[in-house]
């Protein structure tokens, strides 16, 4: 497998690549990730089973997205390949560490509100469908936000618990009452990272960077709110935010139903705990 996957390493970066380490590092639950080096060179490389390949593909393109926007800084794509055995992407890689200090917590969230400005889309979607960890995220177009979201985010969550046993109420019941909910709000379509805890944000020596997205034009409350969720954001990040992109009246609200998402999610992917915590963030809701 290496050997294969330093030959089209070589053949893309146009001079012969040896590789002369190999260090696993953390990368998620999804795909094995490594640091390769030519004892010059570093990449970052992650491997999956072969069927995987457009499951990289999709990430490539997200990451693609969002350096089109020259708002927050992504790794940059080196290569995709398959051998005969596996599935892989090659990154740029850079040592990293949390992002912890009060400037850089300030410019990520600066950055990231630049982003939510950035493009002039009319609908709520994606040209494509990609994934939120491990499951499949529908992006169809649809001019109605409370619609997108009520429909292709809750709904399309409970009918995958639904097919495994695991109901919180009726699905049509959920989707009508979260439409009803957002149905007074109306965004501008925000190009949205997807997947903004704090595992996929980071500091590097260019500054913040952040990677692994789940892009779609959405509305951009349900990235602050996704940080909130699992915490881990300085302060300061916040203040960088509202610095360029105050948050309108109402977030407050909004942010449950936007984190029920990601809890259906993790019910989906995990179940355990996150059962009960969904059943608490449904009843809030609920009360509203």
């Amino acid at each position: 497998m290496w050997q294969a996957i330093s030959q089209q390493l070589s053949n893309t970066l146009l001079f012969n690549f040896q590789i002369t380490e190999r260090v696993k590092v953390p990368g998620g639950d999804i795909s094995d990730c490594y640091m390769i080096s030519d004892g010059h060179e570093r990449y970052f490389v992650k491997v999956n089973q072969r069927d995987f390949i457009s499951k990289f593909e999709i990430e490539a393109e997200n990451l693609r997205l969002l350096r089109t926007t020259n708002t927050v800084f992504v790794p940059e794509l080196v290569h995709i390949g398959t051998t005969k055995d596996v599935a892989f992407i090659i990154l740029n890689y850079l040592p990293t560490k949390p992002l912890e200090t009060d400037k850089n917590s300030f410019d990520f969230g600066v950055q990231l509100a630049k982003l939510h400005q950035w493009g002039e889309q009319k609908e709520f979607g994606c040209d494509q469908d990609n994934f939120i960890g491990s499951t499949l995220q529908p992006n169809p177009w649809h001019k109605k936000w409370s619609r997108f979201f009520a429909e292709q985010r809750i709904g399309y969550q409970l009918q995958l618990l639904k097919e495994k046993g695991i109901e919180f109420g009726k699905i049509d019941e959920m989707v009508d009452m979260i439409q009803t909910r957002l149905s007074g709000h109306t965004p501008r379509p925000s190009l949205l990272h997807g997947d903004l805890w704090h595992g996929n944000v980071a500091n590097s020596a260019f500054g913040p960077i952040c990677y692994d997205p789940a892009c779609y034009w959405g509305d951009r409350e349900c990235d602050i709110a996704m940080t909130e969720l699992f915490e881990g954001f300085q302060p300061d990040f916040y203040l960088g935010y509202e610095s360029i992109a105050p948050l309108d009246l109402g977030y407050s609200e909004r942010k449950g139903i936007y984190n029920l998402y990601h809890l259906l999610n993790h019910c989906n992917q995990f179940g355990g705990h996150y059962l009960a915590q969904t059943e608490a963030c449904i009843e809030r809701i609920q009360a509203f």
